[in-house]
């Protein structure tokens, strides 16, 4: 795959070249493969965040019509049992103690801009899959709800553990599973601080496709190889969903602003917690 990928000159060297996302063109399924590939613990680091900001913008530029055709853009991860654990808490507690609101409000903005440009699938004719093969936390697993379809292992795990330190998930959690769920169900969700498996994802409706362990990339062929007759229809019914949310940046950006605030009235008692979730994910990478 890396070789057809770079056989394909059209396509941004620099894309190829990202600190932590390993990418690869598959030119029989004009499929864009990307794992996340952190270096430490897996989550939304600032770094990560720019690989992020940088793959959009290098996608943009060479796939589309006219361009390198791309049909099918799938985001796992190759962290061990993990697919992200979402925010960044360590650089929160920096922040949190230096009352540093501009700085959780720009990172917050940084997310949300992220989420809101695969949302729209990059304005280009594409599906976008989420691969899931571990625990989805947080913003790992606020980040997968704006894909079109998540494909899932049957080990997989998902859960919104910020109420347990007194915040909430400020990166999209209300206005993706309000719109997808109904308000009273994304409140159950945000608020429970329960782990949900994939099944009970899957019964809800935000997970499309389970796998069993060990097959998710199967499973994820699989649906490519099923959807390429009724691409067109998929892609523009997943438009004119979206359409119907009227999800503006504006609005992803006023709920983060809001998080900012909730995240500078924690307690100290408050920022331990966060710092004891900080030390087991980093023995998780050590270890992995």
């Amino acid at each position: 795959m890396i070789a057809e990928s770079r056989r394909n000159h059209a396509i941004p060297e620099d894309l190829f070249a990202l600190q932590e996302l390993d990418v690869f063109y598959e030119d029989a399924t004009q499929t864009l493969w990307t794992y996340m590939n952190p270096q430490g613990r897996p989550s939304f680091t600032p770094r990560m965040l720019g690989d992020f900001e940088n793959w959009q913008a290098l996608i943009a530029q060479g796939f589309g019509p006219s361009k390198v055709p791309l049909r099918f853009l799938v985001l796992g991860s190759r962290a061990p049992g993990v697919f992200c654990f979402g925010g960044d808490l360590d650089l929160f507690q920096r922040l949190i103690r230096d009352r540093d609101r501009d700085g959780l409000v720009r990172y917050g903005h940084r997310c949300c801009a992220i989420l809101h440009r695969n949302m729209a699938a990059l304005d280009i004719p594409m599906l976008t899959v989420g691969l899931v093969e571990g625990a989805a936390l947080g913003g790992g697993f606020e980040a997968l709800l704006s894909f079109d379809y998540i494909v899932a292992e049957r080990g997989a795990t998902f859960g919104l553990p910020e109420i347990m330190f007194g915040l909430f998930p400020g990166m999209g959690a209300h206005a993706l599973l309000s719109r997808k769920l109904g308000g009273a169900m994304a409140d159950r969700l945000i608020v429970s601080n329960e782990t949900y498996t994939a099944e009970q994802m899957y019964d809800m409706g935000l997970v499309h496709h389970l796998a069993e362990n060990g097959q998710g990339l199967s499973a994820c062929r699989e649906f490519i190889k099923k959807s390429e007759r009724r691409h067109a229809g998929l892609v523009n019914s997943r438009r004119a969903m979206k359409v119907s949310w009227k999800l503006e940046l504006a609005e992803l950006n006023r709920i983060t602003e809001l998080w900012a605030d909730s995240a500078l009235q924690l307690r100290e008692q408050d920022l331990k917690v966060m710092g004891r979730l900080v030390a087991a994910q980093a023995r998780l990478a050590r270890a992995a």
